[in-house]
């Protein structure tokens, strides 16, 4: 039996499924009330995202249909029908949950109005705001004098203006770009106890006679539209440019991508939606949709709370390791015993603890790191600097081809060589997505090493949301083999026989395959065998194949899958041992954890690669084993827990509609606010 047999779940479906799941935690009346308008930004940020990338693509892809058929699985111009048609449901979706939204801020006594709302004192107190502080920002483009649009930014939203007057036919056409660097929401003076909000876009709409006054127009009507652009970066293999140029290249070509969406307010009067499109050279209905009076809903991530602390989420401040806090040197104690970190629970502070106290470290000869994503005000690259001034040889694989994070890189990597950090680019055709750090000590009598293993990215932003492991180990089987991944980083030419740690694209898949197996083996003796596994994304057939083939020799198998998931469960005869779930909470899921149970001896994994095609066959990815027993009952405990989660839980099957897991008979288990209680009272 397999995957095509099976009819798998389409990759692209199954994250506009995965979007929708953010959707509801904006409906979930137990969300408190901001932290649901908050969510409403991330949904629509993930579909800007998901346009940029996965649209784009596939709109590549539809240009060579009978080409990349074959490849792509499927007609990828039915897809993007499919996608079309599920958009434009979603869109709806969400303007009802914004509608909703809005009067239970009104029913707490706070207004999101608009400028036909204001009173004459709001009206006022606009005029004055708009005149000293936002005026001097825009730049109002008169289209009918213009033989093209400029570049219009993806990130950004703009007002389509229809100027006309009363005495005459004249129009004209214009549009202005809503200001980015400034706040888009505008709080009023309270009146007695309500509280007022109008947006950026609305205070711009009142005061558009200011804008123009010098024309001979008094009727203006303002309506939003955003564009969004082909976001893939082409890096041409011209073998006389680094991999640094072509990368900025691809920077500036990116922002002038073929548009891929334009969302414009559905209330548009029709001369003006044809003269834009006509301008901008869209011509493909796929690439309209119509929408509300706003777009930019990313922007509603940063929602002012008006309300007070309990309309929002309570604070769950990162927790102390007290092994930590009370020894001298980090390292020491890591000598003595693998340690791990679990953020967002515990503190990122501890790692960047770590790499100072290497950089001050007179034994510490070397550091070397990978760097996927950083900080925009980065502490570990700071730490990295601080090395590299205290004589330390510091090397640092940065992957400028990490998406929408290459300007981030660029900026960082120049800093690092300024002070002479080995900065490295990677390999043509391989990304670096692997998140390792290796510290070597040397003294008369030995070397030691100290290695930190992670599931997510060295940034304290992401620590702050994402929940991740950090595996900090001195093991010698673990960093000798860590030392052999940075060598084939450094150069391609380097190969090795891993026995311990899974890397691709060398032998990931091969192992993974290997573990598989040994669980259908098991199965079919008459011994327990079970998978464990939480991912992000799961959509390798090969992979999905092999799950297939254990779920009918009888491995029972539990998932934990974010977002994308092609497999389908639950199918008698075919999948029937495979349960999935997919948990959206207050914490983005990022941690990938690989338990397998090896007849009564679990085999337990943390990993950087989720299981796609991309990450086990091109990318540098690292799957570190756990061998410490106090870790691998931690990792044991994270899988159950979010097992047992019946309240932020959603059921992944062929049906795609996010149905949440109950339990009638169970009490309340919300996974994620466990595991705090359940750190919280850990020692360490």
């Amino acid at each position: 039996m397999t995957s095509k047999e099976l009819k798998n779940i389409n990759r692209e479906i199954s994250w506009l499924a995965f979007d929708q799941r953010v959707l509801q935690e904006a409906q979930d009346k137990t969300v408190p009330l901001i932290e649901r308008i908050r969510f409403l930004g991330i949904f629509s940020n993930n579909m800007d995202e998901f346009f940029r990338v996965r649209v784009a693509t596939l709109r590549r892809f539809a240009e060579f249909e009978k080409k990349t058929k074959a490849y792509y699985g499927e007609s990828p111009r039915k897809t993007l029908n499919r996608i079309s048609e599920l958009t434009v449901q979603s869109q709806e979706k969400f303007e009802q949950v914004f509608n909703e939204l809005t009067e239970e801020l009104r029913a707490n006594n706070v207004y999101l109005i608009n400028e036909g709302d204001l009173s004459p004192e709001q009206r006022a107190y606009v005029k004055d705001l708009f005149r000293t502080n936002i005026r001097y920002l825009l730049s109002p483009i008169m289209l009918n004098h213009v033989d093209r649009i400029p570049q219009l930014n993806d990130k950004s939203i703009y007002l389509a203006i229809k100027c006309s007057s009363s005495e005459n036919q004249k129009k004209d056409f214009a549009l202005i770009e809503i200001p980015s660097d400034t706040s888009r929401f505008v709080v009023l003076p309270d009146n007695e106890t309500k509280k007022y909000v109008v947006l950026l876009d609305d205070v711009i709409r009142a005061n558009l006679p200011e804008v123009f006054k010098i024309l001979p127009y008094d009727k203006f009507e303002a309506y939003t539209i955003k564009i969004t652009r082909d976001a893939e970066m082409d890096v041409e293999n011209d073998l006389t440019e680094s991999l640094l140029e072509k990368v900025s290249k691809g920077l500036r070509n990116r922002k002038k991508g073929e548009p891929v969406r334009l969302v414009y307010d559905r209330e548009i009067p029709h001369d003006l939606l044809k003269f834009l499109t006509n301008k901008l050279g869209i011509d493909r209905g796929d690439t309209l949709i119509a929408g509300g009076r706003y777009h930019n809903f990313k922007d509603f991530m940063g929602f002012p709370n008006l309300l007070g602390d309990s309309f929002v989420n309570p604070p769950l401040p990162p927790l102390s390791v007290r092994t930590f806090d009370k020894c001298q040197s980090m390292m020491d104690e890591i000598r003595k015993k693998d340690r791990f970190l679990h953020y967002p629970f515990h503190s990122f502070a501890y790692f960047i603890r770590l790499l100072r106290e290497a950089a001050l470290d007179p034994d510490v000869v070397s550091i070397k790191i990978s760097l996927y994503r950083v900080a925009f005000e980065s502490k570990v690259v700071r730490a990295l600097i601080n090395a590299a001034e205290n004589g330390k040889k510091v090397t640092a694989m940065v992957e400028l081809r990490a998406r929408f994070d290459e300007q981030s890189n660029i900026y960082w990597s120049k800093k690092m060589e300024e002070v002479g950090i080995n900065v490295l680019f990677g390999q043509p055709g391989f990304k670096v997505h692997s998140k390792i750090l290796l510290i070597t000590k040397k003294t008369d009598k030995h070397t030691t090493r100290i290695a930190a293993i992670s599931t997510g990215n060295f940034h304290e932003g992401n620590a702050a949301v994402y929940t991740d492991f950090t595996l900090l180990t001195a093991q010698k089987e673990l960093t000798l083999e860590l030392d052999h991944a940075f060598k084939f980083i450094e150069s391609p030419y380097h190969t090795h026989n891993y026995k311990h740690l899974l890397v691709s694209p060398h032998g990931m898949r091969k192992k993974l395959t290997s573990l598989i197996n040994d669980e259908i083996r098991n199965a079919k003796n008459g011994n327990p065998a079970y998978i464990y596994c939480k991912v992000n994304n799961l959509v390798d057939d090969g992979i999905i194949d092999k799950l297939y083939e254990a779920s009918n020799a009888g491995v029972k198998i539990k998932l934990v899958v974010r977002s994308m998931c092609s497999l389908v469960p639950g199918i008698a005869g075919k999948s029937e041992n495979i349960e999935i779930i997919s948990i959206v909470d207050r914490f983005l899921e990022h941690s990938r954890i690989f338990i397998f149970g090896n007849n009564g001896d679990p085999r337990y994994y943390i990993s950087s690669a989720d299981w796609m095609t991309r990450n086990l066959d091109y990318r540098v990815e690292i799957a570190a084993p756990i061998y410490d027993k106090d870790i691998q009952q931690e990792l044991r405990n994270v899988m159950e827990y979010t097992l047992r989660d019946n309240q932020k839980a959603r059921i992944v099957d062929a049906s795609l509609n996010n149905e949440y897991r109950t339990e009638p008979n169970a009490p309340s288990f919300r996974s994620q606010v466990e595991l705090y209680q359940y750190y919280s009272q850990r020692e360490y």
